[in-house]
């Protein structure tokens, strides 16, 4: 985003994921907190992105990594305080960033009052109606009300001992909301209109898709692996129409306040069509690109799911949101390492021999096809230093939910969450103080990518990312606006963007002469005497 652009920040910000737990310590505890992220604000500040974006930092019992919130209008005293997050939001805007946060809206802890009460209230009260409880089916009600599966694996019904279930489509402790019901509505404005009030930026909105669930809830009919999404436009709980009138809902909440107020949905869908829906006007400004994601290291693919999603968009007046990586989805580094790159959720096939050297390299290429698509785009954290996935941390230190729910057929998601690495040689790399047990355990293997070593390196990945984001600020063409494709070999990939840029990448295994040019502005790798290696990117200053 340029400090020039007349549009608004978000249409072609780039936003830096921010895994609480995992960011910086700043209480020594071995776990991230609101101290150890102010402490870190000016290195995000250099690195040169516009905002920053953080997982849950509400009181959670932590089944879920705060993904199962007890209280949306608080902060869990791991992190820190009221007072902490207020003098981090004026912080980061003293330093030029932007704050979105993560708002769950689709299930809440069950320790919530809300849950409680509803517990205690019994079988067709008010509070009970704020929630999804059915009878069962059964002689009894001993059955299930329906065949609805968990995304963490197992069935999505608890019986409670009245009788009744509950539906939670995450873990047993996630109940899901009843969004038909008016009183969770107004209070899910509310307390959006609190954390506005308190200088938040915007919202990233988890499980977007899921809050509105089918009347008589049918039976789904399928079984699909964990945490994967489903490819179906009829599903009885997954992006169903209803949802577009409670984002309306939120939207005029947002467009009361000055500054641009934004929100991001988390929203898996079958496909860039059904994603537009999502951000048409009067509706959310933006959504995370997954097929983007999920494409696999091929050209052709590739440039479908662009030209799909600039379409699909572009169609609504929306930009699009670009994503390699986040805290759900192994990192790219090590997806791109592998024979099947096409990414997927958090189970990664361990038994495909894993290439760390060629993932880098094309991660770094893949950075630059990223930074130079137009609209915005997200950065993980870590994925600016290169950090793959780690997949041996011991069975006994993991703790997501997904491991225990799918009777330990999936380690989860903790291998792209281990806490990064800051500075020295061994663990806790500066982000713990020394001699601290960090709550995921920390590889030897990164010695090298702390991020104090690779601001020393001109190489590094580090650099790249800074290098990427100063030209993207600096130069007219980047951020929001439209590509031209040119005619390229077979898998080559090659666009230009006015005034006076242009992107190849080459996915292909022969090297690609480069087209004309006047000055090569960044690569991701050496060229070989004018010519574009396989699995490299690089930006050109070009003549329109």
């Amino acid at each position: 985003m340029r400090a020039t652009d007349s549009a608004p920040w978000w249409r072609s910000a780039v936003i830096y994921q921010i895994y609480i737990r995992s960011f910086a310590d700043g209480n020594g505890d071995g776990v991230g907190d609101i101290a150890g992220i102010r402490s870190r604000l000016p290195y995000l500040r250099d690195l040169g992105v516009d905002a920053v974006w953080i997982t849950p930092w509400y009181p959670s019992p932590m089944v879920d990594a705060g993904y199962d919130v007890a209280d949306y209008t608080g902060i869990e005293p791991a992190f820190g305080t009221i007072a902490d997050a207020e003098a981090f939001i004026a912080e980061a805007h003293d330093h030029g960033l932007r704050v979105i946060l993560d708002i769950v809206p689709n299930h809440s802890s069950d320790r919530h009052a809300w849950f409680e009460a509803a517990l205690a209230a019994g079988p067709g009260s008010p509070e009970r109606d704020r929630y999804v409880f059915r009878p069962g089916k059964g002689e009894h009600g001993e059955l299930p009300p329906n065949d609805w599966r968990a995304a963490f694996g197992g069935g999505a019904w608890t019986r409670v001992p009245d009788g009744e279930w509950y539906l939670h489509l995450f873990a047993e402790a996630q109940p899901d909301l009843n969004w038909e019901n008016t009183e969770v509505r107004r209070d899910f404005e509310k307390i959006l209109a609190f954390w506005f009030d308190r200088g938040v930026d915007g919202f990233r909105i988890d499980v977007a898709h899921g809050l509105i669930k089918q009347e008589g809830l049918p039976d789904a009919g399928e079984s699909v692996d964990v945490l994967e999404p489903t490819k179906r436009e009829d599903h009885p709980h997954w992006d169903r129409d209803g949802v577009h009138e409670i984002f309306r809902e939120w939207r005029r909440v947002a467009d009361r306040y000055e500054g641009d107020r934004a929100f991001v949905a988390e929203a898996w869908v079958s496909g860039p069509a059904r994603l537009a829906r999502y951000v048409r006007p009067g509706e959310l400004q933006t959504a995370f690109n997954f097929d983007f994601l999920r494409a696999p290291w091929d050209a052709a693919r590739l440039r479908e799911v662009i030209d799909r999603s600039l379409d699909a968009l572009g169609a609504v007046g929306a930009p699009a949101t670009w994503v390699l990586s986040n805290h759900d989805v192994v990192r790219h580094v090590t997806r791109y390492g592998r024979p099947h790159t096409e990414g997927r959720g958090p189970r990664a096939d361990t038994s495909e021999p894993l290439d760390l050297a060629l993932g880098v390299r094309r991660a770094r290429a893949a950075a630059l096809l990223m930074l130079a698509l137009p609209g915005g785009a997200y950065v993980y954290q870590g994925e600016e230093l290169g950090l793959a996935e780690v997949e041996d941390i011991p069975e006994e230190s993991l703790q997501d939910p997904v491991w225990e729910r799918s009777g330990h057929t999936s380690r989860g998601r903790d291998g792209c969450r281990v806490p990064l690495p800051w500075s020295g040689d061994a663990p806790p790399y500066g982000f713990s103080p020394d001699g601290v047990t960090t709550w995921l355990p920390q590889p030897a293997s990164w010695t090298g990518l702390t991020a104090e070593a690779e601001a020393a390196d001109p190489d590094s990945m580090l650099a790249l990312y800074r290098a990427a984001l100063r030209v993207r600020r600096e130069h007219p063409a980047l951020g929001e606006g439209t590509l031209r494709w040119h005619e390229t070999p077979e898998g080559v990939l090659l666009f230009s963007r006015t005034p006076g840029f242009a992107c190849a990448v080459n996915l292909s295994g022969a090297p690609y002469p480069l087209p004309a040019h006047h000055e090569v502005l960044l690569a991701s790798g050496p060229l070989e005497g004018g010519a574009l290696p396989h699995d490299t990117a690089v930006w050109l200053a070009v003549d329109d």
